[in-house]
């Protein structure tokens, strides 16, 4: 019977499992097929760890700074509205969406780096013309909801005209009752027929 799960002692950070010089349980397929041939842990021994110990101090020091930096960007951006001009059909469809890579980039270019991609917690991609809230989220209780505002680079005269149902889809109107051959043909009162 094999074990499940085996201790390694981390040689670099890694996100979601721990940093450098923590000792870390995980399951052995992880451990066999992805930390061990990275070089990104091994087998932990007292005089490692010991040898780990500064790499470790500065490595908690940088989480903290980054924790810190994390706090401050998002108490800054409670009351974010991030507008991104697309090129859209006459429906307000886009061609192309917004992913998490354009918010990202956005908040950037508005004063608000640091945002990774990852941290751009969208449900899926963005495909139309409209207003969405957005979470960004660092760490479990590092949070904050942003306005994602997607308008068209020209504007949509005959978007307005037009009714759309809650998918975007357009809803169609019925035709105006078209007039009868025999109405077509009859005079309107105090005109006289053309012969």
């Amino acid at each position: 019977m094999s074990r499940r799960t085996v201790n390694l002692l981390l040689l670099e950070n890694v996100e979601s499992l721990g940093i450098i010089g923590d000792v870390v349980k995980v399951r052995t397929g992880y451990a066999r097929n992805y930390l061990l041939p990275m070089g990104m842990a091994e087998p932990p021994s007292d005089e490692r760890i010991e040898e780990l110990r500064a790499e470790r101090a500065d490595a908690l020091a940088r989480v903290e700074a980054r924790r810190s930096d994390r706090e401050a960007l998002v108490s800054r951006m409670e009351e974010v509205e991030l507008t991104l001009i697309r090129s859209c059909n006459d429906r307000g469809g886009l061609y192309g969406s917004v992913t998490q890579r354009d918010i990202a980039d956005g908040l950037e270019q508005v004063g608000y780096p640091g945002v990774d991609i990852r941290a751009v917690r969208l449900p899926a991609s963005i495909r139309r013309i409209g207003s969405y809230e957005v979470p960004i989220q660092f760490e479990a209780d590092l949070r904050a909801e942003i306005t994602v505002i997607v308008e068209p680079d020209q504007p949509l005269e005959e978007r307005e005209e037009m009714e759309f149902d809650d998918e975007g889809e357009l809803i169609e109107k019925p035709a105006p009752a078209a007039e009868t051959p025999a109405e077509q043909a009859a005079p309107a009162e105090g005109e006289k027929a053309e012969a």
